[in-house]
């Protein structure tokens, strides 16, 4: 027993090892389960009381000796490994990074924000979670009217006097742009609304639009129709050509749905225009004197247009995309076609 012990601390004294696995390795030898070090421990169980007070102390500093010499290479190898440096070429070319694109509708978006601020509007914005009034009843809504049961509205707090909901379009933000914005007013509210609706191809519970609104002295519905058709032309191209059909709006009177000529077919139809030759973009109209007055204006002196648009409508004729459903499942198969379109 003496002489095993003895040989092993000269092995430990005399271990050398070049690298961590090395290293390693010489730690299981010694102090594994099955190592040699440890293997004595197992042995020193069965000795007599004689013999483990002669061994006993031995053995243990064997042990720390053992220990504490892998401790020793460990910061040993450490030290060269820190000296020695990085040993990658730092002259070759970089690891490639995969680019991501801007989602469609977000460069719907801006291309839309991009053409009216060449018009000279502004862009509010305003907060998702509106009250009763501003959603309604400051837009012509009132508590009994039908129109406000074609919302499908998400309410937060219903039972109040003037209930939180989840706007169902960004008409509230062109509320508290006349509430508190000097006239005239020249303004574009992008942003997200919600309404509960059943998730298809052509409709979904949460979408996003963009709507404008216009105020000053003397403002027109032929005012109304050039904005229009500067837009389309701006949007799908300087050929395209307008088309504006009767409608109805609470807060609009008159008021009119805006179609564009197919930018696919240019007017002989197909399947993307139903072989009607014309696309529906929009709503829009004057802008109805007892909106004007709910929000302090006075409808004597002033008049104004508004219009709004679906931006998943928007991007669905821009690129042709037949199922509205794409826009949110983010499915990188179809972000990924849209990469030519990234800011850099």
């Amino acid at each position: 027993m003496k002489a095993r012990i003895e040989n092993l601390l000269a092995q430990i004294k005399e271990l050398k090892c070049s690298n961590a696995k090395e290293i390693e390795e010489a730690r299981v030898r010694l102090l594994g389960k099955k190592g040699e070090v440890t293997a004595l421990f197992e042995e020193f169980r069965s000795f007599s009381p004689e013999l483990k007070k002669e061994f006993g102390r031995t053995i243990n500093e064997l042990k720390q000796a053992a220990a504490a010499k892998i401790e020793e290479l460990k910061s040993t190898v450490s030290q060269e490994q820190v000296s020695e440096g990085s040993k990658e070429d730092l002259s070759m070319p970089g690891t490639p990074f995969e680019l991501g694109s801007r989602h469609p509708v977000s460069i719907v978006r801006q291309e839309i924000v991009d053409i009216f601020r060449k018009f000279g509007y502004d862009v509010a914005e305003g907060p998702e979670i509106e009250d009763d009034y501003h959603v309604f009843e400051a837009l012509n809504f009132p508590q009994n009217h039908p129109a406000r049961d074609m919302q499908d509205t998400f309410f937060v707090s219903a039972g109040h006097p003037n209930p939180l909901l989840l706007r169902t379009h960004t008409s509230s933000v062109q509320v508290r742009a006349m509430e508190t914005m000097k006239l005239p007013i020249r303004v574009i509210c992008p942003g997200r609304v919600f309404r509960n609706e059943a998730i298809s191809a052509r409709a979904h519970c949460i979408f996003h639009q963009v709507e404008g609104l216009y105020i000053d002295e003397n403002v027109t519905f032929a005012d109304l129709k050039q904005a229009i058709l500067l837009f389309a032309r701006e949007m799908f191209g300087p050929e395209t050509q307008i088309r504006m059909r009767p409608s109805y709006f609470p807060f609009t009177e008159p008021s009119s749905e805006i179609d564009v000529s197919c930018n696919i077919c240019h007017g002989k139809g197909c399947n993307i225009c139903k072989g009607t030759g014309w696309l529906e973009i929009m709503g829009c109209g004057m802008v109805d004197p007892n909106v004007l007055e709910a929000s302090g204006i006075d409808s004597s002196k002033y008049s104004g247009f508004a219009f709004g648009m679906g931006l998943e409508r928007i991007a669905m004729l821009k690129w042709q995309v037949n199922d509205l459903r794409h826009y949110f499942e983010n499915d990188l198969r179809f972000l990924s076609e849209f990469k030519t379109s990234i800011e850099v």
